[in-house]
């Protein structure tokens, strides 16, 4: 659990390197916790976003099969900046500039390469951006 919450607790530290464990364990976090508000909001008959724009009227495009209500929204909106965060510690674990984000825009492409780059080995022993995150516990945060 100590993982999951590590970049809550690092919540805006761009600097600095995170290992493989520690993002992937936040992802399953902020999954698992979307899963439940989605079912919260479900029992309690909160409406999607895609129930709304069609009640009112609104045309979301692309975003028309979105399934989360406001409890899904407000919390990405919580966890946005940790989420990037974390996202730009992996990547200088594999001692690349956290830059390497902006590739997020490039549809499908961007996103199978930055997901390439998250699963990679980070570099061994300390690189430009800090020293290497193997071997230290989330309990020194």
């Amino acid at each position: 659990m100590d993982w999951m919450l590590l970049p809550l607790r690092r919540y805006a530290t761009f600097g600095g390197c995170s290992r493989r464990k520690e993002y992937w364990m936040y992802a399953l976090f902020l999954m698992l916790c979307m899963i439940g508000l989605r079912i919260i909001e479900d029992m309690f008959g909160f409406e999607t976003m895609g129930e709304y724009a069609y009640r009112n009227g609104l045309e979301l495009g692309v975003w028309e099969k979105v399934e989360g209500g406001r409890l899904v929204g407000l919390f990405a909106l919580a966890t946005l900046i940790p989420s990037i965060a974390v996202a730009v510690r992996r990547l200088h674990d594999t001692d690349r500039s956290g830059w390497w984000m902006l590739l997020a825009f490039i549809p499908l492409i961007g996103t199978l390469w930055l997901l390439i780059l998250m699963v990679l080995r980070g570099t061994r022993g300390p690189n430009r951006f800090g020293p290497d995150p193997v071997g230290i516990e989330p309990d020194g945060y």
